[in-house]
């Protein structure tokens, strides 16, 4: 057996989870010192910002793949993914500041929490083996159980922390029962044993399909697909808005970056049973989370149903595999995350956990627009990204999926795109009109008090900035965009 060599190459391509590894830990001896709310967000944020910076060499210098370990392989794509990861944390943590500056209890740990779930996002980025996978997963999800229930004193939040936990072990159960019984019967665990069980080649018997049976079913519940979706909007409406932006973003791009790196490590294909049910998954997602947000009046809940079909959309790409699906990938999953990141920082901007609850009821909008109409106006854009309409960020997300499913003749998960979104401009713009809508007679919307409500024109405002000029600059002219991910 070859030893493991650890040069200045190896270095170079783990320098981003040094950084952040380093960060966690100068911010838990802070803690631990002397606690300080504005000097953790500040060293958390600058943390993320090196992270993201050591991350730019490796996605654009157009290296080969750098074998760090047998567990960790390190190339552009990765880059991509660990840049995506960073950039969202980074927005979540730029969150924070504003929105916990009134709570009564301790406020550094949800800081901890975020960059621990960061880490494991770079872990899935670039994972080449089962134990990567396992443990990135588990170090993205684990951390925000805690941070599901981080106010402590809204017995939703703990109740929601406490089924985000125990749907969270029934999942990774399974598939860790599923990585074992592939292993069983092939004998290795790296990403291309499991991208064999998947793909039928060599693998294809019975013990072998149940295993990739278990490993997409632990996946899809982690991105929340349908029918493994159910704790998602019960865990955002929970949640406290920045984490409901990270379960939207981080948790997202982390697992979904890994089911790429299987789809690649296969050859790009699935066995015919895998491709089928990857087809059930994709339509039943955008159907459910179409239709089922069409019911909500909690903007939340509404937003995670709307997550569920908008992951729908991209698993056209798994089914449908060409050329472009990185590159397509990577559009979808950026302007996406934008999108996300925006919406949930406009209703964080709008609440406070010192109130009841966040402002997250539709009737709690109406009138918003006379009080706070930059935080409407953004909310606005955000909404109209999401619905996927021209010159926006999110409508080059899904002409680019759309063309690749037309490109691959997958009519009927075209179909199901075209439905779905078109039943996403229906709730979209219910949402919009209440917005701009007078208040109802009687109706009290969470306020904050003015300590909060200037301590949010900080990062969190420049973080909303960022992603509305971001979105409109997408929109208007993605070419640059499309130069980057298509070198």
């Amino acid at each position: 057996m070859n030893a493991i060599q650890f040069g200045a190459i190896q270095f170079g391509a783990m320098l981003p989870i040094i950084v952040l590894s380093a960060t966690i830990v100068v911010v838990m001896l802070g803690i631990a010192v002397r606690r300080c709310h504005r000097v953790t967000a500040a060293l958390s944020m600058l943390g993320a910002a090196l992270a993201l910076v050591c991350v730019l060499p490796i996605w654009l210098g157009g290296t080969g793949p750098v074998v760090v370990t047998p567990l960790l392989t390190i190339d552009p794509q990765a880059g991509f993914y660990m840049l995506l990861v960073l950039a969202a944390v980074l927005g979540v943590l730029a969150l924070c500041p504003a929105y916990f500056a009134g709570y009564a209890g301790d406020r550094e740990e949800i800081y901890l929490l975020i960059l621990l779930g960061g880490l494991g996002g770079l872990t899935l980025a670039g994972a080449s083996h089962a134990a990567t996978l396992f443990i990135g997963i588990e170090l993205l999800s684990l951390p925000m159980v805690a941070g599901v229930a981080y106010v402590s004193h809204d017995r939703r939040a703990l109740e929601g922390g406490v089924k985000y936990l125990a749907l969270s072990a029934g999942a990774s159960a399974t598939l860790l029962f599923g990585l074992a019984l592939i292993y069983a019967e092939i004998g290795r665990l790296d990403l291309g044993a499991l991208a064999a069980a998947l793909a039928g080649a060599g693998a294809d018997t019975p013990l072998a399909l149940t295993g990739g049976a278990m490993l997409l079913a632990g996946l899809a519940f982690k991105l929340s697909l349908a029918p493994f979706h159910q704790w998602t909007p019960d865990v955002y409406e929970a949640a406290p808005a920045p984490v409901a932006a990270y379960l939207a973003t981080v948790v997202k791009v982390g697992v979904f970056a890994v089911v790429l790196r299987l789809l690649h490590a296969g050859g790009g294909t699935a066995s015919p049973p895998f491709v089928n049910v990857l087809v059930v998954l994709a339509l039943a997602s955008i159907l459910v989370g179409s239709v089922l947000a069409l019911r909500q009046d909690n903007l939340k809940r509404l937003l995670a149903y709307s997550s569920i079909a908008h992951f729908g959309f991209l698993l056209i790409l798994l089914v449908a595999p060409g050329a472009n699906t990185t590159a397509v990938a990577a559009v979808y999953l950026l302007t996406y995350v934008i999108t996300a990141l925006g919406v949930f920082g406009a209703i964080a901007l709008a609440s406070s956990p010192a109130g009841e609850r966040d402002r997250e009821l539709l009737g709690d909008y109406r009138g918003l627009f006379q009080q706070r109409p930059w935080v409407v106006a953004a909310l606005t854009l955000m909404l109209v990204s999401l619905a996927g309409i021209p010159v926006t960020a999110g409508f080059i997300g899904k002409f680019s999926v759309l063309v690749l499913g037309v490109a691959a003749g997958q009519w009927l998960l075209v179909g199901g795109l075209l439905v779905g979104s078109a039943i996403g401009l229906v709730y979209y713009l219910r949402v919009i009109g209440a917005l701009y809508a007078a208040p109802l007679e009687g109706s009290a919307a969470p306020v904050a008090t003015g300590t909060e409500v200037a301590a949010r024109w900080s990062a969190g405002a420049v973080m909303v900035l960022i992603a509305v000029l971001l979105t409109l600059a997408i929109g208007v002219y993605p070419q640059p965009l499309l130069n980057l991910v298509n070198p």
